[in-house]
């Protein structure tokens, strides 16, 4: 298990919100920490810290009055710290360069693959063939919500992960489990998932999801979502079996919480 570190800039500044909350109408999102520092400072900190792999995420979508700002704050984060942060949030074919030129290790993308609410092989295509496999990460963050696909005499009330787009607020129609992420490993170099609707909260971790991320054995995935203790640290590392990163951002002091960014440095390598 490894720590990945994050940087999530909405409205131009670097914040901690509660995932679940955030809407494109207004620009609006629940707050958790709003940061006095741009994400150059983040950047050059996890650089010194020698910490590769962590991701920038920009929370506004590219019409946003507020896109400009946020754009600006990852390019700068990005500079700062060449080769060593991934980028996501409106990324397409036509802007991914952009963003590996400024330094990049990789681009993150699920909206424009997962289209309105379905997977498109086409564009999932269009993007490996855009920046290659190596240097895309699928982000197939998710949200539990019941199958209506049940037939009766099954179990009632079940509930099953699906892929979310457009910065979480949108279901599409594909399951979170071991065939999809099985099938998804030949397009992309890694995975990162958030588990919206305890993202931000800091309340405990989706143990069934680390649970399954665990089980596969494809490609490297980082886990984000409800990290509040050391606990958490320690049952992300069990049940996913060594094999699942994990990033931390409400409950870690950088960010306003009581988790101290080098006690989470140590025990990650342990």
């Amino acid at each position: 298990m490894k720590f990945r570190p994050c940087i999530d800039i909405h409205n131009g500044k670097v914040k901690q919100i509660v995932g679940g909350s955030l809407r494109d109408q207004g620009n609006q999102a629940a707050e958790n920490f709003v940061s006095l520092q741009d994400a150059a400072f983040f950047a050059r900190l996890y650089k010194e810290k020698g910490l590769k792999g962590g991701h920038i995420i920009l929370l506004n979508p590219p019409g946003s009055e507020y896109y400009g700002k946020t754009r600006e704050q990852a390019i700068e984060a990005l500079k700062a710290y060449p080769g060593g942060l991934q980028v996501g949030g409106g990324i397409t074919p036509a802007v991914a360069d952009e963003f590996l030129n400024a330094g990049a290790s990789h681009v993150i993308v699920t909206s424009y693959v997962f289209k309105e609410g379905k997977l498109h092989y086409d564009r999932l295509m269009e993007m490996v063939a855009a920046v290659g496999k190596e240097r895309l990460v699928l982000d197939l963050s998710c949200r539990k919500k019941g199958n209506c696909q049940e037939k009766e005499g099954d179990l009632r009330g079940k509930q099953d992960y699906y892929i979310v787009t457009d910065r979480w607020q949108n279901y599409t129609d594909v399951r979170l489990n071991e065939d999809t992420i099985r099938e998804l490993s030949g397009y992309c170099g890694e995975f990162l998932i958030h588990a919206v609707d305890v993202e931000g909260k800091a309340q405990g971790i989706e143990q069934e999801l680390v649970e399954m991320l665990g089980r596969q054995r494809c490609n490297p995935v980082t886990y984000a979502g409800g990290v509040h203790n050391f606990d958490d640290l320690e049952k992300i590392k069990t049940l996913g079996r060594g094999r699942v990163d994990v990033t931390i951002g409400s409950a870690l002091d950088l960010f306003g919480g009581k988790m101290k960014f080098e006690e989470v440095l140590r025990i990650a390598e342990l």
